[in-house]
């Protein structure tokens, strides 16, 4: 009885949480998104500066994860980490053998010394950000469009997700650069 009455009390806080979140201002909960998404591009961009070839993307896949998952608390969702992790790899898998093949191929690059390393550090981050702010974004829109992890239809997105990666080069791009300036600035 106790189990069901625990049940119960997960379930209330579950749809709770969820109609807190929707009714959350829609202009602030869209603000909170993109600052997720922002957060976990520059998570990403370290991960993909891993010193070591897969394991660097391992890492990128943990931070897409771990966004679903603050998006799924913000947006008040079910989150399991199996359907996630489906989700994104079929979603990723849109980006086409060029992106795909450029990330590991940039990742295994590591194994050459100097030049394979300073390629792999400067396009896998590169790679990881354009797929976190395309991940960020496609989910954000769904999200706000009242979608859970389970109505998610990877296929359906696959043409905004590659717009959006098209169109992250320039702003991750810009936003390392800011990272790095602020770093620079910063006293020893």
């Amino acid at each position: 009885m106790a189990e069901t009455a625990q049940a119960t009390s997960t379930t209330q806080g579950t749809a709770t949480e969820q109609k807190a979140a929707l009714g959350a201002d829609p202009a602030s909960r869209l603000t909170k998104a993109q600052e997720i998404t922002r957060r976990h591009v520059l998570w990403a961009l370290g991960a993909g500066v891993v010193p070591f070839p897969v394991v660097d993307v391992l890492a990128v896949m943990a931070v897409h994860v771990k966004m679903l998952k603050e998006f799924s608390d913000l947006y008040g969702v079910q989150f399991r980490e199996g359907a996630a992790k489906k989700l994104l790899g079929n979603l990723l898998s849109s980006i086409g053998i060029i992106g795909i093949g450029s990330a590991i191929g940039g990742s295994l690059a590591k194994f050459v010394p100097l030049l394979g390393s300073t390629l792999g550090f400067i396009s896998v981050p590169i790679v990881a950000g354009m797929a976190t702010h395309a991940v960020g974004r496609v989910f954000t829109m769904h999200f706000e469009a009242g979608g859970t992890l389970l109505d998610f239809d990877p296929g359906a997105m696959r043409a905004y997700f590659k717009q959006e990666f098209d169109k992250a080069k320039d702003s991750v791009t810009k936003l390392q650069q800011d990272q790095q300036d602020k770093s620079r600035a910063k006293p020893a």
